[in-house]
């Protein structure tokens, strides 16, 4: 009986892209074969489900331990993978790569998650509405984003001192830090009301955490964190290889490419919520993602560049900074009126698919 009800609960429990994770040992077997191409995409698919898995298992710990500090826990390790490949790019010296993936997993949180789900979901009903107030905060915290790479890109113009534009991306990162700190404070203490949710048996069978423990969450936490900080660099040390044979920017590599990878998991628990009505949830997790990367994993990775000796200013490019910017403004306009159609899904895709082509012939 008892392995009947494993079995039972390892089916429940598989999600589509957890085929993937085939590829976590094609990724180590094509690095011993020097195939840097192969190397390179069986990293990206195989951090997939991997992340998956992280998500999953914080997402268990988080219940478990209560509505307060699980969304502390969740917060914490939310975004866990895109910070390992990103510090992985930058310990690699990539630091045009690890601002591309910032870029891209805010402007893919914004795009490409939140519109896929409400597509999804308003092709299931007409219209679905969410707390407004909620999802306007989340705007705002993301309008700031907007702002600190604004800043920079045009102190960039003024002046010719590197060092001071290091020291303007360490400080801005301070203040984002400190923002993100007392976001958490409004979410989780003053205003918590608005980010209440209910876990309930639906929402299980989308996150895929049924019959799990507290150790065996632990143990895939911790395997699949170590699996793919070793798949990360892999995926690095292969960048180079790939940009020059397949004629790919490594600009497109970082905006398209590897925040596709670190968002994986969040886009279909995301558009799981949406399709069960959820949109609350499915706002609060896309949103949620991108304000984070903004305001926590931006700023650790500059904290992290000064501290391994190799200074990562917040000056991203032109394009970067519109990009951003864009999304934004688009935001602003779904989030305003608290409802949302599949059309409105449909409009923020093509804006995505619009950046997205501009990166790749940048």
């Amino acid at each position: 009986m008892a392995a009947i009800s494993a079995l039972q609960n390892i089916k429940k429990n598989l999600r589509p892209m957890d085929v993937l994770i085939v590829f976590v040992p094609l990724a180590f077997w094509s690095t011993t074969r020097h195939m840097p191409v192969l190397e390179f995409f069986a990293s990206c698919l195989g951090i997939i489900p991997l992340a998956g898995l992280m998500g999953r298992a914080t997402e268990y710990l988080s219940d478990r331990i209560g509505s307060g500090p699980g969304a502390l826990l969740n917060a914490t390790f939310g975004n866990a993978c895109e910070f390992i490949i990103a510090f992985a790019a930058l310990r690699a010296g990539y630091q045009d790569v690890v601002k591309a993936s910032i870029t891209g997993s805010i402007i893919g949180n914004i795009l490409l998650v939140l519109g896929a789900s409400i597509l999804c979901g308003g092709l299931k009903f007409q219209t679905q509405t969410f707390n407004r107030v909620a999802a306007n905060t989340s705007a705002t915290l993301l309008a700031l984003a907007a702002i600190s790479l604004t800043v920079p890109a045009i102190f960039h113009h003024y002046s010719s001192h590197i060092g001071n534009e290091d020291e303007l991306g360490l400080g801005i990162s301070v203040v984002l830090f400190a923002t993100y700190v007392l976001s958490l404070l409004f979410s989780l203490k003053t205003h918590k009301h608005l980010y209440t949710r209910e876990v309930d048996e639906s929402a299980k069978d989308a996150i895929g955490v049924h019959g799990w423990g507290v150790k065996t969450s632990l143990g895939v936490l911790l395997v699949s964190t170590i699996l793919v900080a070793m798949l990360s660099e892999t995926l690095v040390k292969s960048v180079e290889f790939v940009a020059h044979d397949l004629h790919i920017n490594k600009i497109f590599i970082g905006v398209v490419l590897v925040a596709i990878i670190g968002n994986a998991a969040e886009h279909s628990t995301a558009i799981f919520m949406a399709m069960k009505n959820k949109m609350d949830l499915a706002i609060n997790i896309a949103l949620g993602s991108g304000a984070q990367i903004a305001l926590l994993v931006a700023p650790l990775l500059v904290f992290c560049s000064f501290a391994i000796g190799k200074p990562m200013n917040l000056a991203f490019t032109e394009f970067e900074v519109l990009a951003v910017a864009v999304s934004v403004i688009i935001l602003g306009y779904v989030a305003n009126d608290g409802e949302c159609n599949w059309l409105e899904g449909v409009q923020l895709l093509a804006v995505y698919a619009i950046l997205g082509t501009t990166f790749y012939f940048v």
